[in-house]
């Protein structure tokens, strides 16, 4: 969850979210009226940041709830149409001045057929339902799941809340790229569902939400801030953005909603047939989800398709990581005559480990 003093972990989903619509449904009749009180204000936040809002009310009074918007100092103009009866040049029209647009949703589900033509027709980024119910998986919100992998999860996992997985999945399908399903009961839960990477409810996503990829010139200032602490605080080798971006190929990075929280290189030793896993790190914030066996599995995997037949890695902290990644110690001969050499003069003590690849 966001803290409140966080204000980075915010500051980073600005530039993505500004000139983007969010449809927000919400069942205001079912829920609690601080929750819909609290959602209100974090919603002439987004309206502040850019973000173009279409807020879609499933149930209640709707009028009632349009003058509440304007309390908060929501700049809401009320939508004629319904959201099933050809509003969507309204809304647009709403939007392009510069307004947010309220609708009325009763009278149909969620996450129905008719809410995803609309939603594909005014072109959102998002769908976000705040709903009474909300979807557990082995009874925890699940926070990022493939519309693809909804099949196997609902085969091989407890899931409540099973129709409106299965919608989700549907919408994002048929085009929409998020679909976030959140517990309206509880306050709060729009920031802290948008504004950190990990998320309180369950959303479903077409892309790829959590991904590996290269390095990119404009996330190297990101990755030496992600690895200065480690630097500070151990005997690493200190690298400098020169020396990154001379060697930026060996480098990739994982990100998760286009936000770098892990890395890994690298350093092939073609003469000697080996390869270095280096430069691992996954920030601190998140530890603990096994991104860092992943970023090494990655690595193997580079090295297997060029046909590597053996990876390494030095570490004076992670023994027992690269134990359990399937790496065994071994002595100073196991590392290729230029790294034991840049090893014995830079004085550091750390374990070498090895693994060969199939």
């Amino acid at each position: 969850m966001v803290e409140k003093s966080d204000l980075r972990a915010v500051l980073q989903y600005i530039p993505q979210f500004r000139g983007k619509v969010f449809c927000v449904l919400i069942e205001a009749g079912l829920l609690p009226e601080p929750a819909v009180a609290e959602t209100l204000l974090d919603l002439a936040v987004l309206e502040d940041l850019g973000v173009k809002l279409v807020l879609g009310v499933l149930g209640g009074d709707l009028k009632e709830l349009y003058d509440w918007t304007l309390e908060c100092e929501i700049m809401a103009a009320r939508v004629t149409a319904p959201i099933g009866g050809g509003a969507a040049q309204e809304v647009k029209d709403i939007l392009q001045r510069g307004q947010s647009a309220i609708i009325d949703a009763s009278g149909i589900g969620p996450l129905d057929a008719g809410v995803v033509d609309f939603a594909k027709r005014i072109g959102v980024s998002k769908i976000i339902a705040l709903l009474e119910e909300s979807i557990l998986v082995n009874g925890q919100p699940a926070h990022a799941i493939r519309a693809a992998d909804v099949p196997s999860v609902l085969e091989n996992e407890d899931v409540s809340g099973r129709e409106l997985l299965i919608a989700a999945a549907e919408a994002c399908k048929r085009g929409i790229p998020r679909v976030h399903v959140l517990n309206g009961r509880q306050q709060g839960v729009l920031v802290d569902e948008l504004f950190s990477n990990e998320g309180v409810g369950t959303m479903v996503h077409a892309d790829s939400y959590r991904v590996i990829r290269e390095l990119r010139d404009e996330d190297i200032p990101e990755l030496l801030g992600m690895i200065g602490r480690v630097v500070r605080r151990t005997k690493l080798v200190a690298r400098t953005y020169e020396d990154i971006q001379a060697k930026i190929g060996d480098y990739r990075v994982m990100t998760i909603d286009d936000n770098v929280v892990g890395c890994v290189a690298l350093h092939e030793y073609a003469s000697e047939k080996c390869a270095e896993v280096a430069c691992l790190y996954v920030k601190q914030a998140h530890e603990g989800r096994g991104y860092g066996y992943e970023l090494t599995a990655h690595a193997e995997e580079i090295a297997a398709t060029r046909k590597i037949p053996r990876v390494f890695a030095l570490t004076n902290r992670a023994a027992s990581f690269f134990e359990r990644a399937g790496y065994t110690e071994a002595d100073l001969t196991a590392l290729p005559a230029p790294r034991r050499a840049q090893f014995e003069a830079s004085g550091r003590d750390s374990l070498v480990f090895t693994k060969p690849l199939p």
